[in-house]
């Protein structure tokens, strides 16, 4: 991968503890845009109702929990306008596609039309930078923080890695947009690629289909 995170040393912080951190930082500074890299192909949110109904078979239920929060959503994309703020996500989508991805994908497009901007890429894009493994998940906050996102073995959120210093954040934020640059929007590729999606995935999963 590109040495985007340098020789810095990076504080680990357990799940709590980089919640919180990220609460703090979270629009602390006015004016600058939020970077977010999703590489990994499969997660487990337990947390999520949504996804604890898809992982259930109820697919009908998965979508409806998806749009119910709307609203919370569009008051996100509120508070970041008052700060100033861009959103913006590329997500590296791979065939065929996992049942976690055709879920995440519904909610991704849910965020674009509430304010976030994002692109989906294949993996070409990030073929070059990944002789050594996958890039790792990657979010910017502010001017100076970076957090490589840590998963257990089973793809459940575990906290993260905390670089900080502009220099750092300004690699990572440019390399982000270089893959945002080659991106298709997330609007024209659901479009597309929805209804396959959907049945590729839910067949896989055994996930009870929309009536």
């Amino acid at each position: 991968m590109p040495d985007l995170l340098g020789d810095l040393p990076g504080d680990r912080l357990p799940l709590d503890e980089y919640r919180a951190d990220f609460r703090r930082r979270d629009f602390a500074v006015d004016g600058y845009d939020s970077w977010k890299l999703e590489r990994r192909q499969d997660f487990q949110e337990p947390e999520d109702p949504s996804w604890r109904a898809c992982t259930e078979g109820d697919w009908a239920r998965s979508l409806r929990l998806i749009d119910a929060r709307r609203d919370e959503l569009l008051q996100l994309a509120r508070t970041a306008a008052e700060h100033d703020t861009r959103m913006l996500r590329v997500r590296v989508v791979e065939y065929p596609v996992t049942p976690y991805l055709v879920w995440e994908l519904h909610l991704l497009r849910l965020r674009a039309e509430c304010g976030e901007l994002i692109r989906v890429v294949g993996p070409g894009p990030v073929a070059p930078y990944e002789q050594d493994g996958p890039l790792p998940e990657l979010i910017t906050l502010g001017p100076d923080t970076v957090y490589d996102i840590a998963y257990d073995a089973a793809g459940i959120l575990d906290g993260a890695t905390r670089y900080t210093g502009g220099p750092v954040r300004e690699r990572v934020a440019d390399f982000i947009a270089g893959l945002y640059g080659q991106g298709e929007d997330i609007a024209d590729f659901m479009a597309r690629e929805a209804e396959g999606l959907r049945r590729a995935g839910l067949r896989s999963a055994g996930v009870r289909a929309e009536r």
